[in-house]
């Protein structure tokens, strides 16, 4: 990790105005003294992401994302905290510099350079004059020089060749087997890969980890030879192209997503930069995740058959159920869109990709291949079909279906409303075992708050040292420490800022967990006051227990009235408490 001041980012911070940087992510609108827009972070349908340029804080009160602005740019374009901090002070036009360090070791660091000497020794072989006829055979697929050297496409010649030329780096054969490059054989070893034209698998930071080898003679099979896994390559954890394609899906603000490698390269080659490919039939958790930290719609471009068609409900499934916004684009004629730009062109490719249906309109459309719909049966089970897709749909695009549904086959729109609404009111058939949410204790939801404030205000940390001072959870505990800590190092405290010196902190995820849960409120000393007699009151009524169960175990007459008369003084404290509570607290 950098080491950086917290002043000096602290700094950049107080000259980056919070309204100005998130407004170049995310359209705001101003209410009041605060600006909101559709969150990033969670399918959003309506604003429910506050931004104050009073506390240079940000806030979701759906998802509960919160932080300053240096958290927001981190969260959005999935980038370090110390990249968003340059990234911001580049935006306001201040110099911002690391201070030296060693560089941090990665831990596959010698597999990534292996791998890197194999991808730079198909290269060379590619440029040869051995090479030639494979250039021939990329240039008769349209694939120029640039898309060469953009892609790092290479090529294998004989079974050994590779083997021969890493021995000679004093790369061991072991080595090469454990990465997936040479195959034992009879105590011999070979190259998994000759006589193909490869293509170089990237992870999403840009390591080479594995290859894909196409046959460019005709004799070769089988067409496309893939590498095994290995402990740098893990097939579901990575999306070709990922690595190129990142900035530019942000830049476009939507993603692409096509099933095949070549369809990738043809259409990044075509101009659509924002695109990337799956790595098999239907994406993993890990290809999710990378997907939903972009933040932007995923456009679905999959072959145009029944394969393909699959393909799109299953992934869009799960990308709706992540909580991605996905829409679709069907191609018509050609079988996928490497085929279908060289036949028809760039022109024609961008005016189909400005016109993507939702991933719903595509369901509605496509289930009909597989019922006779001039039969009422059939009719029935597709409609109940499509009435099931719409469980995780929005009231609006819910409202349109169903309209179309009604104009349609003529049925009633408040039947078919009806029966949503009987589906909806069904239990959940997953995740059983999962059981209601905790909520927060009276006790939780009052230290929370106090060290809200505490975080918000010098006033409010002396006010907690003054009438409180302690807290029974080590966690709250450990960050009323920190604030105080802080506060005795600056002579001040702004949440924004704190947040800066938090991020050093190893209870920087207990900090933003109570961020995200507060409810955003005016912070007066009566609501103060009020948490502070809640952690007292429930502190003394389980003192008030623990005597009594000692009471009830202690013999001597003597000790029985003094526990006793500590229970009345108990009693009375926190009856005291209670006469004088002016303010309820509804969390």
């Amino acid at each position: 990790m950098p080491r950086v001041s917290t002043e000096e980012i602290a700094k950049i911070r107080q000259q980056a105005d919070i309204v100005e940087i998130i407004g170049d992510y995310i359209p705001l609108t101003q209410r009041g003294k605060n600006y909101f827009g559709i969150c990033p972070f969670h399918q959003d349908h309506s604003p429910s992401m506050s931004v104050s340029r009073e506390k240079q804080l940000f806030k979701c009160f759906s998802c509960g994302a919160a932080g300053n602005v240096f958290k927001f740019v981190s969260d959005y374009e999935n980038i370090s905290y110390y990249e968003a901090v340059a990234k911001v002070a580049n935006k306001i036009g201040v110099s911002f510099h690391y201070l030296d360090v060693a560089p941090k070791k990665e831990k596959f660091a010698k597999e990534y350079e292996i791998m890197n000497l194999a991808m730079l020794f198909y290269q060379n072989n590619l440029q040869t004059e051995a090479g030639k006829e494979a250039i021939t055979y990329l240039k008769e697929r349209r694939l120029d020089e640039d898309a060469i050297k953009t892609f790092d496409l290479g090529l294998s010649f004989t079974k050994d060749q590779l083997l021969k030329f890493l021995n000679s780096k004093n790369i061991t054969n072991t080595q090469m087997e454990q990465l997936g490059l040479v195959n034992p054989k009879n105590g011999t070893y070979t190259d998994v890969f000759f006589n193909r034209i490869l293509f170089p698998i990237h992870d999403p930071l840009g390591h080479v980890v594995a290859f894909t080898g196409r046959v460019y003679q005709s004799d070769g099979t089988p067409k496309y030879l893939n590498s095994r896994e290995t402990i740098i390559f893990k097939k579901g954890h990575i999306l070709f192209n990922y690595h190129r394609a990142k900035d530019y899906i942000r830049l476009e603000k939507k993603a692409i997503l096509v099933e095949g490698n070549m369809d990738a390269i043809r259409m990044d080659v075509s101009g659509f930069k924002n695109t990337v490919a799956l790595m098999g039939t239907s994406l993993t958790n890990e290809q999710i995740e990378l997907i939903k930290k972009l933040h932007v719609p995923v456009i679905l471009m999959f072959d145009n058959d029944e394969a393909g068609a699959l393909a799109t409900h299953t992934n869009g499934q799960l990308l709706m159920d992540a909580g991605v916004n996905v829409q679709v684009v069907r191609l018509s004629n050609q079988k996928d869109p490497d085929e279908y730009i060289l036949h028809n062109g760039v022109e024609k490719m961008a005016a189909v990709l400005k016109q993507p249906l939702s991933f719903m309109e595509f369901v509605y459309e496509d289930l009909k291949r597989g019922y006779n719909l001039n039969d009422s049966g059939e009719l029935a089970k597709y409609v109940r079909n499509v009435l099931n897709s719409l469980a995780k749909q929005d009231a609006i695009m819910t409202d349109l279906i169903l309209h179309k549904l009604e104009d349609e086959f003529h049925l009633s729109y408040e039947v078919l409303k009806n029966e949503i609404n009987v589906k909806e009111k069904d239990p959940p058939l997953i995740n059983k075992e999962v059981g209601p949410k905790k909520r927060r204790t009276r006790y939780e939801i009052s230290a929370e708050n106090i060290l809200y404030y505490m975080m918000n205000d010098l006033k409010y940390v002396k006010m907690y040292q003054a009438k409180l001072g302690f807290f029974k959870e080590d966690v709250y505990r450990r960050i009323a420490n920190e604030i105080i800590y802080y506060t005795s190092e600056h002579n001040d405290i702004v949440i924004s800022d704190f947040l800066i010196y938090a991020e050093l902190s190893p209870l920087k995820d207990d900090i933003y967990k109570i961020l995200s849960r507060i409810k955003e409120r005016d912070i007066t000393d009566t609501s103060f006051n009020e948490y502070v007699a809640n952690i007292k009151e429930i502190k003394w009524e389980e003192e008030v227990k623990e005597k009594k169960m000692l009471l009830k175990q202690t013999i001597d007459v003597n000790e029985k009235e003094k526990i006793g008369q500590k229970i009345v003084e108990l009693m009375k404290k926190i009856q005291e408490i209670k006469k004088e509570r002016s303010v309820k607290v509804n969390d």
